[in-house]
């Protein structure tokens, strides 16, 4: 009687410290940002393969193996051949252009079709895209600004728009080429600094990585892709 005693006490007891050491272990968003703690994490949650944990960094997705500490980058397909993880990065990225602040943007037309726009006014496909859409006259467009640090005048022309009384028609004219010849001052108030800054913070919340990146209709365009925007707004609205 005693030894059965002694082993339901020992049960007990190890039932005790199991639970304790449940409770104590780390999480897998703990154990995450403890071993790779240079990575940008802006989510962790469980992905459609058990024991993995998506990894939302910006409008990218990966993957983390808890316990063997493995991070994991590519596709996820399931049988069914879908891109499971292409769709969660359009998604994210349909999320994050949504919730944009639109009185910051410059806005252009005042159609039904709803377009959200990030662009950089030296980027040759942003331009392509914008001229489609100059075209266009059933669509409202709101334009951000993310220029890339491979065209060193992007950000001049940025100001100058920035500056003007007329933001939609400089920026038309920055996009069809006429201000490449640099032949004006952009301005640098605090006003446009602050406008700038405001621009690229968007794009890194969003989570932008290239242009142009579009928002049209609540679906996600990368690049000019004009036969995507064309299928988009023949759509009825």
């Amino acid at each position: 009687m005693k030894f059965l005693k002694c082993v339901a006490t020992i049960f007990v007891v190890l039932s005790i410290l199991s639970a304790a050491e449940l409770v104590m272990a780390a999480s897998p968003e703990e154990s995450f940002r403890k071993s790779f703690p240079k990575v940008r994490a802006d989510a962790i949650r469980p992905a459609a393969v058990p024991g993995l944990y998506e990894v939302v960094s910006g409008s990218r997705v990966i993957y983390y193996a808890p316990g063997s500490e493995h991070l994991l980058y590519g596709p996820m397909i399931n049988r069914e051949g879908k891109n499971l993880t292409e769709e969660r990065e359009l998604e994210i990225l349909g999320q994050g252009l949504k919730r944009v602040p639109l009185e910051k943007a410059v806005r252009i037309g005042d159609g039904p079709h709803q377009v959200i726009e990030i662009t950089d006014p030296d980027c040759t496909y942003c331009r392509k895209a914008s001229a489609y859409l100059s075209g266009r006259k059933e669509v409202t467009r709101h334009i951000f600004f993310f220029p890339l640090a491979m065209h060193p005048n992007a950000e001049a022309k940025v100001r100058h728009i920035f500056c003007s009384e007329n933001r939609a028609k400089v920026y038309e004219e920055a996009m069809a080429g006429k201000l490449d010849d640099m032949k004006f001052t952009p301005c640098k108030t605090a006003a446009v600094e602050d406008l700038l800054k405001a621009h690229r913070e968007i794009g890194d919340r969003v989570g932008v990585t290239g242009t142009p990146l579009f928002l049209i209709d609540g679906q996600v365009v990368f690049g000019a892709d004009i036969p995507r925007m064309e299928k988009i707004l023949s759509g009825k609205k």
